[in-house]
């Protein structure tokens, strides 16, 4: 008899640790409310760089020059931009040769250099200051 009592506690320690531990993982909800909803995915808010925005003008501060991450070597023609809305980011400019100078007006829209840190806006070729890429 003393032998049931003490298997039925043992058992009855493990159902509860294996409830809490559960219950910690689905904050207090039930198996079939689990099953039901489907997995818990944390909202993460937008990347919109221009605020929503599709283009944005801005006056360039300073031309730069980055060098792209690991396997890629050649380097990327940026540019320092003020946009009209006060922020300053860096915008790269596609393309092969561009006569841009501190002080000039470009057209930058959103986009991201895949292998640039830091650079989520592209310059809009044929707007402002910027002119189309000439053939050769």
């Amino acid at each position: 008899m003393n032998f049931l009592k003490q298997a039925f506690t043992v058992t009855k320690m493990l159902t509860t640790e294996a409830l809490t531990s559960l219950r910690a993982c689905n904050m207090g909800s039930s198996l079939q409310q689990m099953h039901r909803k489907g997995p818990h995915f944390k909202d993460r808010p937008p990347r919109q760089p221009l605020g929503g925005k599709p283009f944005a003008k801005g006056v360039i501060l300073k031309v730069l020059i980055k060098k792209p991450k690991k396997p890629n070597s050649a380097n990327r023609k940026c540019v320092l931009v003020r946009l009209t809305t006060g922020k300053e980011m860096v915008a790269y400019v596609p393309g092969i040769g561009h006569n841009l100078q501190e002080h000039n007006v470009v057209l930058v829209r959103c986009g991201r250099l895949q292998d640039v840190p830091g650079v989520k806006l592209k310059c809009v070729r044929g707007a402002y200051d910027l002119p189309h890429v000439i053939k050769a």
